[in-house]
């Protein structure tokens, strides 16, 4: 049980650093973008595909972040040059993605032949990588000795190279969305999404803080895409489905759990959402009545608890405290008649 929650806890908080890029796209600029599920494969495609060939991980991890940004650049040229609906938009790139994500898992092939997917089983990763340095200097052995002797699990993981890693470049990604939000650029993209007609009486190009917010947002989820691609050793074709659903589901999880007061907090909210997401979506799993193929259905109730639990907590609260404001007001009246009668 242990190790699975450790696994579930690695996943989460790689798909943290997709629902970070959800959550400028939906929250910062309330764009409906569903760019997303294509966007996932397409990282995880050209990282598998540059890895299959041979070349470095990290180089192609980078070049997964490129090919990310561009998918969310054409989004947002698509729907402000093109005048078309933002919703269409996505769902217009998304399906070309499909096809361009084939063609790039082709490319790993002879003759480019068209691919629904490239394994990675006996690939050097990033993970792999690093996997042994954190071998090398005992930290995987200290770690499960202390499981083991501490907590009683008799099992434990021996990948703390791996959590440790993306735990690191997530916080890194965190901070800097924290300090990009409050710069000059990332204050006029929250600004485009709060208030686009507004932000354009100062002069301000919305149409390219649209595009720069798509791009860096795809950025993210295709980078968490490439992540989890080597992390899971394969890429496939049909791997982004219901991304998008499951990064509405971190940031709302994690929105209703730790609120959203600064920037610093709701991002900390959002990477939080996520692995809290896959633990749940762990455990859930264990139930004897339900199989891996209830994964979407699973996923769906998540995202309802989450929309409707918060509505009702917040519904309670208001009665409470009209029923406080209520008792308030007849103490002050009794309190007021007593006087009068005294006088």
């Amino acid at each position: 049980m242990f190790t699975a929650l450790f696994g579930s806890v690695e996943q989460g908080i790689i798909y943290a650093i997709m629902a970070l890029g959800v959550y400028l796209t939906f929250r910062v600029l309330d764009f409906p973008d569903l760019t997303v599920d294509g966007s996932f494969v397409t990282g995880a495609a050209t990282a598998a595909m540059m890895i299959a060939l041979g070349y470095n991980p990290v180089l192609a991890t980078l070049m997964a972040i490129v090919a990310g940004f561009i998918a969310g650049c054409m989004t947002g040229l698509l729907h402000t040059k093109g005048k078309i609906n933002p919703l269409l938009s996505g769902i217009l790139m998304m399906i070309a993605l499909y096809s361009i994500n084939l063609r790039i898992m082709g490319l790993s092939a002879e003759n480019a032949i068209v691919k629904p997917n490239i394994p990675l089983m006996n690939s050097d990763t990033i993970f792999s990588q690093f996997q042994g340095f954190w071998g090398n200097l005992g930290i995987d052995d200290a770690m499960n000795s202390f499981i083991r002797e501490t907590l009683g699990f008799q099992s434990a993981p021996s990948t703390w190279g791996t959590v440790l890693l993306v735990l690191i470049v997530t916080v890194i990604i965190k901070f800097i969305a924290d300090w990009f939000l409050k710069t000059e650029v990332g204050l006029a993209i929250r600004a485009t999404g709060d208030n686009k007609r507004m932000i354009r009486s100062f002069s301000a190009n919305t149409d390219s803080l649209i595009v720069l917010g798509l791009g860096i947002s795809n950025a993210l989820v295709a980078f968490s895409g490439a992540l989890i691609a080597q992390y899971s050793k394969f890429a496939d074709a049909n791997m982004g489905i219901g991304m998008i659903v499951i990064g509405l589901a971190s940031v709302i999880i994690g929105e209703a759990i730790f609120g959203t007061k600064t920037i610093f907090r709701t991002t900390l909210a959002v990477v939080a959402g996520a692995i809290i997401y896959r633990i749940i979506y762990a455990i859930a799993l264990r139930i004897d009545w339900l199989d891996t193929s209830d994964m979407k259905l699973i996923t769906a109730v998540i995202v309802i608890l989450a929309l409707v639990i918060p509505q009702v907590v917040d519904k309670r609260r208001e009665k409470a405290r009209k029923a406080k404001r209520r008792s308030e007001r007849l103490g002050e009246q009794n309190v007021a008649q007593g006087g009068n009668h005294l006088a």
